[in-house]
């Protein structure tokens, strides 16, 4: 898919970008080996991009009562759900890299109610997808059945707060026509070196 661009919109040269856009994207290259295309396509406008960027780190790098590894999994089931390309090929291969499980993100991506996932997930996944797809129809129960799994109400904030960021991630990525990289195809699938 080499061949194919980043976004339908421009993408600046990163010697075009604003200091702290070229730093980040460079640390980001420098962890992952490459540069996922969320940070180029974003990188067409600068404000956005550093507030996206603050609110997924908010949401997706802090301490909480979600793992890194729910946390993708949320990412993955709702980005399927609002059929989202790039979010179901980058976060699945992140899904598969923080719960060192091949499988999971496609179960979850595919059909969550038959991966092979805890209970506890399940319920975490279904109220994650309520947010993303009927946020309107939230009630009492809604939040009993997480209390119920042992979530607490913070945790069901950072569940809907994560659903509800990437619905924009989604749509954003859809229509800037946002391209998966390669390298995330394989990644967590196979051992390193390989």
């Amino acid at each position: 898919m080499r061949d194919k661009p980043v976004s339908r919109f421009p993408v600046p040269k990163l010697d075009e970008l604003p200091e702290d856009i070229r730093r980040r994207i460079l640390e980001v290259q420098e962890k992952s080996g490459f540069v996922p295309n969320v940070f180029l396509a974003l990188s067409h406008r600068p404000d956005e991009f550093r507030a996206f960027f603050a609110y997924h780190d908010a949401l997706m790098e802090k301490q909480s009562g979600l793992s890194k590894a729910e946390r993708e999994m949320i990412v993955v089931a709702t980005s399927a759900a609002n059929e989202c390309q790039y979010c179901v090929v980058a976060h699945g291969a992140i899904l598969r890299v923080r719960a060192k499980n091949p499988q999971i993100a496609d179960q979850v991506a595919i059909n969550y109610r038959k991966a092979d996932i805890t209970p506890r997930e399940r319920a975490m996944l279904e109220f994650a997808l309520k947010v993303a797809l009927s946020a309107q129809q939230l009630g009492d129960a809604d939040f009993a059945a997480l209390r119920a799994h042992g979530f607490s109400d913070e945790d069901a904030w950072d569940i809907g707060a994560i659903a509800a960021f990437f619905a924009l991630s989604n749509r954003m990525a859809n229509l800037t026509n946002m391209r998966p990289n390669d390298e995330f195809y394989l990644l967590g699938r196979v051992p390193r070196g390989k």
